[in-house]
Order: C-alpha cells, then sequence, then structure tokens
C-alpha cells in the first residue's frame, strides 16, 4: 500500500472527516448496520484496520474492553488519535496490511475489516486471510462491509475481497448486500444469535 501514500494524505491532510463519516446518512446508516449485525453485545479485545477518521471505531468503542484501531495513513492515526483521546479502552497504532498486522498481539474476539480490503492486491490476500484466521479467537467474530461501486484506487473488486473471505470456512452467519455496499459477518461457532440466547 505504500503507493497509496499520496492519495491518504490528499485526504486526510487537511480534512478531518474527507468521508463526511460524521454528517451523512449513509455513513451513519451503514455504521448502525454493521453495529447491529454484531452477534455479541460486548467483546473483550477487538481489531479494526484501516480505522480512518474513527467513527467507527468510536462506535465499536462502546462494546469492546479493548480496541487496536490502525490505519496506514500517519494523517488519519492523528485525526483518529484526536477522536478517541477520551476512550482508554482505544489504541490507535499506525499499520500497513499485512505487513503490521499485529501477529503478536493476543488474539481477538473482533476483527473488523470496514473499507480496507479492496486496496490490498491480490498478491497481499492470502497473508490478509491467514492473519485474520490465526489471530481470530475461538467463537470470535470477522466482519467486512465494503464499498462496491468502482473507483480509480481500487486494487480488487468487493465481491472478490468478500468470497476471498468466504474461503476462511467461517460460518457466515450474517449477510447484507445493497448496490452500494457489501457487508458479511463470519464467525467459527455457527449458532444464530437466538440460538445462543436459548430462544430457539
Amino acid at each position: 500500500m505504500t503507493d497509496k501514500q499520496a492519495y491518504f494524505h490528499s485526504l486526510y491532510g487537511s480534512n478531518d472527516d474527507p468521508y463526511a463519516l460524521r454528517t451523512r446518512w449513509y455513513e451513519q446508516r451503514k455504521r448502525a448496520l454493521l453495529l447491529a449485525a454484531l452477534p455479541q453485545p460486548r467483546y473483550a479485545s477487538a481489531y479494526e484496520p484501516g480505522c480512518g477518521a474513527a467513527e467507527l471505531t468510536v462506535a465499536l468503542a462502546e462494546r469492546c474492553d479493548r480496541l487496536l484501531a490502525a490505519d496506514f495513513s500517519p494523517d488519519a492515526v492523528r485525526i483518529a488519535r484526536q477522536r478517541t483521546a477520551g476512550l482508554a479502552q482505544v489504541e490507535v497504532a499506525r499499520h500497513r496490511l499485512p505487513d503490521d498486522w499485529p501477529a503478536a498481539t493476543a488474539a481477538f474476539d473482533l476483527i473488523v475489516l470496514s473499507e480496507v480490503g479492496y486496496f490490498l492486491d491480490t498478491a497481499a490476500m492470502p497473508r490478509l486471510l491467514a492473519a485474520c484466521r490465526a489471530s481470530l479467537r475461538p467463537g470470535g467474530t470477522l466482519v467486512a462491509c465494503d464499498w462496491r461501486p468502482d473507483f480509480e484506487e481500487r486494487a480488487q473488486s468487493t465481491d472478490g475481497l468478500h468470497a476471498a473471505l468466504d474461503s476462511l470456512g467461517l460460518a457466515r452467519i450474517a449477510s447484507h448486500e445493497e448496490s452500494d455496499f457489501l457487508l458479511k459477518v463470519w464467525c467459527d461457532d455457527p449458532r444464530s444469535v437466538a440460538e445462543r440466547e436459548g430462544i430457539r
């Protein structure tokens, strides 16, 4: 992703919310759908690479005991640290995927890949997939949520990315598809939320 440095600097260098995450209904609604799709009310340890301006990070923090958020862009990392300054459970780091995946960190109960995977080329995908699988605790949750229309900086399609994540062998427990974005949730505990709560 080193070739994307200028692109991300053009986004975050002079704007602390270049995608209007705080103000666009599209973004607010998508974030709410992602949060509602999580099968557990709370997670002990979560990882969110590609956190950007950290609006999703702030929302995830309400449901996580510990949340490691990261981004490739130093500008985004600066903004994310400012946005989460009052959240003791959140750590923000600069990570370039897949090289800087926190393999030495304790495994995660939740991994959120939101609007980040399609920046990785196909050569990087096997390492990303392996990192996700190796870092996910038993019973843990993996989420991907991605924009579907094409754009110049995209390295692969959203549908291709999600098909690759489907190959991890985890149970897909939720899927939401629109022309704008695709949201999927996987877990190695295949039970539905109702089954987990003994309703069925």
